[in-house]
């Protein structure tokens, strides 16, 4: 079942839009789009709150984002949050199918 993760990344001194840049303009955007299962991977910028960097993350299944999660690309992901010194909150949202 299809699913959607909001990651809200914060950090200060505008650290988490430039963890967004470099996470565009490293590949790693477009390497984790192409990832079998992906159906979004997409940044956005809050108006209101400039410190902080939200990312949609749709997946087709568990596996997919279990696959991701173990893919070397995470140390990536982990080192570069680590660089801004940014904080991250999740949420998840599951399809509702109905009949």
């Amino acid at each position: 079942m299809a699913f959607t993760v909001n990651l809200y990344y914060t950090g200060t001194g505008g650290n988490a839009r430039k963890f967004a840049e470099e996470m565009r303009a490293s590949g790693l955007v477009d390497k984790i789009r192409a990832e079998k299962g992906n159906l979004r991977y997409e940044y956005f910028l809050p108006p209101d709150d400039p410190e902080t960097v939200l990312l949609i993350d749709a997946w087709e299944n568990e596996e997919a984002l279990d696959f991701h999660h173990k893919s070397p690309m995470m140390k990536e992901i982990a080192a570069l949050r680590e660089k801004y010194h940014l904080k991250m909150r999740v949420r998840k949202f599951r399809e509702i199918e109905e009949k």
